[in-house]
């Protein structure tokens, strides 16, 4: 049994789209971020950024005492390599998707969160950061789109986590102001993907758990007040 503990973010789809897919058996425990939930000594334990989603394996291979993983990418190369699906065996394939992985969680992600955070979230409008965020996820798209030219997935043939980890991220096109008609290639993965079974079924209880924004006036000083003082005293 795999506990995720969850919000309806990018980064927690990612981990519950793979869950769907590989059919783990798991169970979903949300973390309302907005509620401050992620600041709570047992969220904390697993979790020491806290940022979600995390995971806890109950059981490990090899068995032992249940383990716990934080940061969504390496919960995806996690699952992957418990399962051995969603990542090639061979060298020149794990590699590429291993590559596209950190492409994502060191670029796509943060770039597409700035952008989030300055065009809808800042307390005023910023018009160098709103350009260069917009600007910087554009570029990412359009790596993605000439990546994606001349094969059906990220690293080639093959559905991995590479894809699971750049799609969410993808969702959220209009709010990030990218019209996918601009990213042909892009425009077909996503579609391709947001058509799978496991997709649907990880947004349709994504949003069991909660339709709300994640972000509104009473839980902005909670995601965005954050800094060396709080974390000394969470």
């Amino acid at each position: 049994m795999i506990d995720l503990h969850f919000w309806p973010t990018p980064n927690g789809y990612k981990v519950l789209m793979f869950l769907e897919e590989s059919g783990l058996e798991h169970r979903v425990v949300p973390v309302n971020i907005g509620a401050g939930e992620q600041f709570r000594p047992a969220f904390l334990a697993i979790s020491p950024n806290n940022r979600m989603p995390a995971i806890v394996d109950h059981a490990p291979a090899g068995g032992g005492a249940p383990l716990s993983v934080f940061e969504s990418g390496a919960i995806l190369l996690y699952l992957a390599e418990k399962t051995g699906r969603f990542i090639p065996a061979d060298l020149r394939g794990r590699v590429q998707v291993l590559e596209w992985l950190f492409w994502q969680v060191g670029g796509l992600g943060p770039m597409a969160g700035q952008n989030h955070h300055f065009v809808q979230y800042a307390p005023e409008p910023i018009a160098y950061a709103i350009k260069r965020y917009v600007d910087e996820t554009g570029r990412l798209y359009g790596v993605l789109n000439k990546h994606l030219a001349e094969r059906a997935f990220i690293a080639g043939d093959d559905y991995t986590i590479a894809d699971m980890a750049a799609y969410p991220w993808v969702v959220p096109h209009r709010r990030q102001q990218m019209d996918l008609d601009n990213f042909p290639h892009l425009k077909r993965w996503y579609e391709s993907i947001q058509a799978r079974p496991g997709t649907v079924r990880a947004y349709e209880r994504g949003a069991q758990v909660s339709d709300r924004p994640v972000v509104d006036e009473q839980s902005r000083k909670l995601l965005f007040g954050q800094n060396a003082d709080t974390v000394a005293k969470q």
